[in-house]
């Protein structure tokens, strides 16, 4: 679901741009300078993500990257000018590179080994069903609410993180490593009680 709506969020770039094209007079070059701020915040993300997860767990950084990617992009519909909208996409970027790394290593991480690269890349595919979601929602919605639905609708996540803060679990490197045994082994009671 997360990765689902991290898709979304890249995606709608390509919806919204020939609208706001029309409504903020921008030339292609200036559209493609503008899409590109959120590649270029994937980037960075994915780096410092990556690193943090390392120092405070990977279920905290995931928390983190939804509340950027979600709460930003949402932040996105009320720009009203390419600048705001520029950082916003940018910083919004930070959030959806970071993610991807640590959902990554997480499933890879409680995966059974047996179906541990299946279910990693089911997990990928929610990448690319986003993209579809945002193209099939953009075509239905924007000709009616115009291009800031799209950005509306990429703050869903945010009403779910208290749900994923209850059930998503703390990677059993990282608390094995910060040396949290009680939280670690409740982990592993649940997996195999055995």
């Amino acid at each position: 679901l997360i990765i689902l709506f991290d898709g979304y969020d890249l995606a709608i770039n390509g919806v919204v741009l020939p609208l706001l094209m029309q409504d903020w007079g921008l030339s292609a070059v200036q559209a493609g300078m503008l899409a590109s701020t959120a590649l270029a915040g994937m980037m960075f993300g994915a780096m410092i993500f990556g690193s943090l997860a390392d120092k405070i767990g990977r279920k905290k950084v995931i928390m983190i990257c939804i509340v950027l990617f979600s709460g930003l992009t949402f932040a996105g519909g009320f720009a009203s000018n390419p600048t705001e909208f520029g950082i916003l996409r940018f910083l919004a970027g930070l959030g959806i590179g970071g993610v991807m790394p640590n959902l990554v290593a997480l499933t890879s991480e409680y995966a059974p080994q047996k179906m541990r690269s299946t279910l990693v890349t089911t997990m990928f595919s929610g990448y690319a069903v986003g993209g579809i979601m945002a193209a099939l929602l953009g075509a239905w919605l924007t000709p009616s609410f115009g291009w800031e639905i799209m950005f509306y609708i990429a703050g869903i996540p945010l009403l779910i993180i208290p749900v994923l803060w209850f059930f998503l679990p703390e990677s059993l490197t990282f608390l094995v490593k910060k040396q949290q045994n009680d939280k670690a082994s409740k982990i592993v009671q649940q997996i195999s009680p055995e």
